[in-house]
């Protein structure tokens, strides 16, 4: 039994320790590098019509000046014509609030391509559209080099789910298998959700709005809060003055005395 399983151990052997070089060879191989980099730009096109099947992650951000009263509700409008998919597949990733004397609100979502723009319109719908950007992340490698580790990691499976066939194992090969498979195993679905999640980047569009009042408005609300802070600030600049007084007092008397003690050495001199 020993003699016939040592040719298992030793293919185990050199199945983990070749894993470099097989993944190397598979970027070498133009033929099937060239087929996979094909599959996944196919599986990975993000309906945006961009040249030669490029695979882009794009982020938008817009800033959207409006009256301070409208903020919360233009929010609360965009976030619930998300949730109802109104231009789209979309999902709320983040919200946030302030109040007070500097209201201002954000809300980040993931749509699809064809949803950015109506998601903005709507979002600067009677406003004014203070400032955007557009920025893409080119994920072409990643998206080749995932494609080839899941493939190298499929065939390893495969191969050892053949040596798991054997009947000709003894109970030391079976469980140094049952490990690599289960390892294996493991690398896969994690290749396979890192590839999940550049297909969900690609597909879809990250896009951050900000909400904030005007200029002019932020303005009058600055003037607003220093006259309500009036008089906390006069209070607190009449309690500076009287220590500054009390703190002032000793040091005149002590100068008073100082100068009369001079004068009176000037006059015994002059004496």
């Amino acid at each position: 039994m020993r003699g016939a399983a040592a040719p298992v151990v030793l293919a185990l052997g050199l199945l983990a320790g070749c894993q470099k070089a097989s993944e190397q060879s598979l970027s070498y191989a133009s033929p099937a590098a060239a087929k996979l980099q094909h599959e996944s730009a196919r599986d990975g096109d993000d309906g945006t019509g961009a040249a030669g099947g490029a695979m882009l992650a794009y982020e938008h951000s817009a800033g959207i000046r409006l009256p301070a009263v409208a903020i919360a509700p233009r929010q609360r409008a965009v976030q619930e014509a998300c949730n109802a998919r109104k231009f789209g597949d979309c999902v709320v990733l983040g919200m946030h609030q302030q109040g007070g004397d500097y209201p201002s609100a954000s809300i980040s979502v993931r749509i699809v391509p064809e949803g950015v723009e109506p998601m903005i319109a709507l979002a600067g719908e009677g406003a004014e559209l203070g400032e955007r950007s557009t920025r893409a992340e080119d994920l072409a490698v990643v998206v080749r080099d995932n494609a080839l580790a899941r493939d190298r990691l499929r065939r390893e499976l495969q191969r050892l789910e053949e040596f798991q066939q054997r009947r000709d194992l003894a109970v030391a090969d079976m469980i140094a298998l049952s490990e690599r498979l289960a390892a294996t195993q493991a690398q896969l679905e994690a290749a396979e959700r890192e590839g999940a999640q550049h297909r969900r980047r690609i597909d879809t569009q990250l896009l951050s709005l900000d909400f904030r009042p005007p200029g002019g408005q932020a303005g009058r609300s600055e003037i607003g809060q220093a006259l309500r802070d009036f008089g906390a600030t006069l209070s607190m600049g009449t309690a500076w003055t009287i220590r500054a007084l009390a703190f002032l007092i000793p040091l005149a008397a002590v100068l008073a005395i100082v100068v009369l003690v001079v004068r009176r050495l000037r006059r015994r001199r002059g004496a």
